[in-house]
């Protein structure tokens, strides 16, 4: 049963469908969208993506959603909250925040609403103190926005991954925020 997390008057953010792989498939074949994430991948990787994201759920009650459009219903992505899993983090098991869109939304505050949805989320409905973000030093897009949500460089949680869509990155850079510093 798909539920619904939040809902604004433009977006929702929602459990993910079935039917969802195909259109989340041809977003993660974008050159463009994948570039920091080790490139495209096909529609059997993009299902194993969604797979985990719905266990994550099924574990932790929350996961990166799936951001919807209300005007039609479209798929644009995800955004949410997940537990840090990457095995050469610092940090494993933190509250961590991200987001992936499709490049025809890019600079319409579909991540920015997201991520200000998902952080109020994490505090108050899934009680966490931090909620940390990642991405690699040439995405100044994804840490433009952590910084714009008021998030701060934590250097002490930057890690070298041995993750193959990483690995020609490195390092992986993280910022991170509290929840009084949400609330202030």
């Amino acid at each position: 049963m798909v539920e619904t997390v939040f809902e604004d008057d433009r977006m929702r953010l929602r459990t993910w469908r079935d039917d969802d792989v195909d259109t989340f498939a041809e977003m993660c074949a974008s050159a463009a969208v994948m570039q920091w994430l080790g490139g495209p991948i096909d529609r059997e990787q993009t299902a194993a993506v969604i797979a985990r994201i719905m266990a994550c759920h099924v574990e932790h009650g929350h996961c990166f959603w799936a951001v919807e459009r209300k005007a039609d219903d479209a798929l644009l992505g995800f955004c949410g909250i997940k537990r840090v899993n990457d095995p050469d983090a610092t940090n494993p098991g933190a509250f961590e925040i991200g987001w992936r869109l499709r490049e025809d939304v890019w600079g319409q505050g579909y991540a920015r609403d997201g991520a200000v949805a998902s952080l109020d989320l994490a505090f108050d409905r899934y009680g966490a103190d931090r909620v940390c973000a990642f991405t690699v030093i040439e995405n100044e897009g994804s840490w433009g926005l952590m910084e714009r949500l008021g998030m701060r460089r934590a250097e002490a949680l930057d890690f070298h991954s041995t993750q193959p869509w990483v690995a020609a990155h490195n390092p992986v850079i993280a910022w991170d925020i509290t929840r009084d510093q949400w609330r202030s």
